[in-house]
């Protein structure tokens, strides 16, 4: 049997429960967890703010572990071999279909309707099928990940999903040498989107967010300034970002926050003829009023949706945490390691902040 943390359903329980080890299908692998990490998706889907997720739910969609058994020849993404053994990681998106009008015509695969997510649209009665789990079942066709020589599975997790999340948030943005940057957001999407900024050659980024403890790590990964949220009034902050950025603006500002109360703001942190990228509205949580005519249409502001990653995101930000790893303390965003049973503590630290990151080690 093979133990589990459960959401049982919204605003429900989380429960350790066991489930019989998988029979392997022809091309399967069967992952021993080493680490999966509790961010802001798993406290929405605890809430049920994400439309017709399959309670009861395994939750955990960025995992890492080593191959515990595989059902004939299994190979990477890339095709290259895997073994009984190795260190890898896979991307959850799985069963896009590539034969849909989103993914052939307007080339957005993450808008595909046949689009499954380990740890999200997957239940627990599917089986194992997230990363709160001590074995993962890696379905035929998951496109799995061998981690880069010399990039460890603490160093791969502390970037976790917010790592390529950001990545195609700066994507999004156009993020590049130069530019002044606003990142919203002081969560571990938030810190990422700094990291990534700093690497991608800005001039100036300032971090707007709380508590404290997160913007001082914001500020290791390569933040400017700092602007703490719970301090400031709204007229304060947009005073400070114009001080900041000589009385113009951000040109690209990157909101992460999830709350949708900050997207007016972060419009008003922006410059005349700048980006304003909406990263983190991944989940429904409520409306907000703009004036289309003063936040947008006069300021000649490009606002830009950002859902979800591909395996170009994916495997690109491994690539570049790999290659950067020795250059910013990206473990930092880590807070405390926990195990499968303290799933629900840790998942209740995140909701209310007490962490930056959580991470927890399932066969611990």
């Amino acid at each position: 049997m093979v133990r589990a943390a459960v959401i049982v359903a919204p605003n429900g329980p989380v429960e350790i429960r066991q489930f019989p080890a998988p029979q392997l299908e022809a091309g399967a692998v069967l992952l021993r967890t080493l680490y999966t990490e509790v961010c802001g998706t798993d406290v929405h889907l605890l809430h049920g703010q994400l439309d017709q997720t399959p309670y009861p739910l395994i939750p955990g969609h960025i995992n890492v572990g080593t191959i515990e058994a595989a059902s004939g020849p299994v190979t990477d993404a890339l095709g290259q071999a895997l073994s009984e053994g190795d260190l890898v990681t896979f991307l959850d998106v799985h069963e896009t279909c590539n034969n849909c009008w989103h993914c052939l015509v307007a080339r957005a695969s993450t808008r595909c309707p046949k689009r499954r997510v380990y740890g999200i649209t997957y239940g627990a009665d599917e089986g194992l099928l997230g990363g709160w789990s001590e074995k993962i079942y890696l379905k035929p066709g998951v496109k799995i990940v061998r981690l880069p020589e010399g990039l460890t599975p603490e160093t791969f997790i502390a970037g976790g999903c917010a790592l390529p999340t950001a990545f195609h948030g700066l994507q999004r943005g156009d993020v590049g040498l130069g530019d002044t940057v606003v990142v919203q957001g002081s969560g571990p999407v938030g810190l990422m989107a700094v990291a990534l900024t700093k690497l991608a050659g800005a001039l100036r980024i300032v971090l707007v967010g709380a508590p404290q403890m997160r913007l001082e790590v914001g500020c290791r990964l390569g933040a400017d300034a700092l602007i703490n949220f719970q301090d400031t009034t709204a007229a304060q902050r947009r005073d400070q970002v114009l001080q900041l950025t000589d009385g113009h603006g951000a040109d690209v500002t990157i909101e992460a926050t999830g709350v949708p109360g900050t997207l007016p703001e972060g419009m008003h942190f922006t410059r005349d003829g700048g980006v304003y990228v909406i990263l983190g509205q991944y989940t429904d949580a409520g409306g907000v009023t703009i004036n289309p005519h003063l936040d947008i249409n006069r300021k000649h502001l490009e606002v830009r949706g950002c859902w979800g990653i591909d395996f170009s995101h994916f495997y690109k930000s491994i690539q570049v945490l790999a290659r950067y790893r020795d250059c910013l303390p990206w473990e930092d965003v880590i807070s405390r390691y926990y195990s499968l049973d303290e799933a629900a503590q840790a998942l209740d630290d995140v909701a209310q902040q007490r962490v930056v990151k959580a991470v927890l080690r399932p066969n611990d």
